[in-house]
């Protein structure tokens, strides 16, 4: 099979019939072999049943159907467990991502032998305060920290070699990071291609200004995972030994100082706690042994983690 389209979708029913068809006309015209999976993040409209009609007129529709919205990320990993086709595309189905892209796409994961190809929204016609300035703002941490030259991380058309959807788990709000998880995967040949963005067609946006402020937690937290999420002891052990030495050889000198002045010098010595020091040290200490404790834990934690799907599916095609 050339293509598995993988399409998560809330509350989209005005939309799924049009873009089902336009996909079919791509397809067709390109003679491509391929299956659209519609995911339902919980839908209460009537997305699920629209899909099951399609599914029941052609036979490359299938759909999966959350029991409650869980979330883009899991949407997308149900998916990606899915799918059967070369090359892996996911898109929005609110129709800003126009399937004429495809084609370009899968061209440059079959012949160019990109990993990832992620689509770029160059003009864009949302809201320039509330969308494109955060987005901007987002993109450019995001290149900042992660070091993948990319101009829009957040966009939902992209195109996968089918390697990299099995290799990698998206979870969390993590959807907008997948090229940093291909890169931590391995995959290290990743490009762009400029897309067109279309107006929404139909309803309002699920995505609000909240979006950008988890955008910017879920960068911090990638960050993390990518230097220290195989080995936690090395970032909290290190910083806990440190803290914990230092805290010691402070309070060992202090001590050291009064026996000297009363023993040696025999002369009174202030009271050891009477010293901002001994404060400092102490506070060092007891901190660095609940650093070096959270690594330890982290690590144990790493060691006996099962991993489970954090969603349930309802229906499934």
């Amino acid at each position: 099979m050339n293509l598995s389209l993988v399409i998560p979708l809330l509350n989209e029913e005005e939309s799924l019939i049009e873009l089902h068809d336009w996909i079919v006309k791509v397809m067709t015209e390109h003679n491509f072999s391929y299956e659209i999976l519609f995911i339902d993040d919980g839908s209460t409209d009537t997305s699920w049943q629209i899909i099951e009609n399609l599914s029941s007129i052609n036979k490359n529709v299938k759909g999966i159907k959350f029991a409650t919205n869980f979330g883009k990320s899991q949407a997308l990993n149900a998916g990606f467990l899915k799918t059967k086709g070369d090359v892996v595309i996911t898109m929005d189905a609110d129709l800003q991502d126009a399937p004429d892209e495809i084609p370009a796409l899968y061209d440059l994961i079959t012949k160019e032998k990109f990993d990832l190809v992620s689509g770029w929204k160059k003009k864009r016609f949302d809201s320039k305060i509330r969308k494109n300035i955060p987005s901007k703002l987002f993109n450019w941490a995001a290149r900042k920290t992660s070091g993948i030259q990319l101009n829009d991380f957040n966009c939902g058309l992209k195109a996968y070699h089918h390697r990299v959807v099995k290799a990698i788990d998206v979870h969390g709000e993590m959807h907008r990071y997948i090229p940093v998880l291909a890169k931590n995967a391995g995959f290290n040949n990743i490009g762009e291609k400029v897309v067109k963005h279309q107006a929404r067609k139909y309803g309002v946006t699920k995505f609000g200004m909240e979006r950008f402020i988890n955008g910017f937690l879920d960068l911090i937290t990638i960050w993390f995972v990518s230097k220290f999420g195989k080995s936690p002891m090395h970032l909290f052990g290190l910083g806990g030994t440190f803290m914990f030495v230092f805290g010691f050889f402070s309070a060992m000198v202090m001590g050291g100082i009064k026996l000297v002045n009363v023993f040696y010098y025999h002369k009174p010595s202030p009271l050891v706690t009477d010293s901002p020091l001994f404060y400092i040290s102490l506070t060092t200490m007891i901190l660095g042994t609940q650093l070096f404790l959270a690594g330890f834990i982290g690590e144990l934690i790493l060691r006996t983690k099962k991993n489970k799907p954090d969603y349930q599916i309802a229906s499934e095609i």
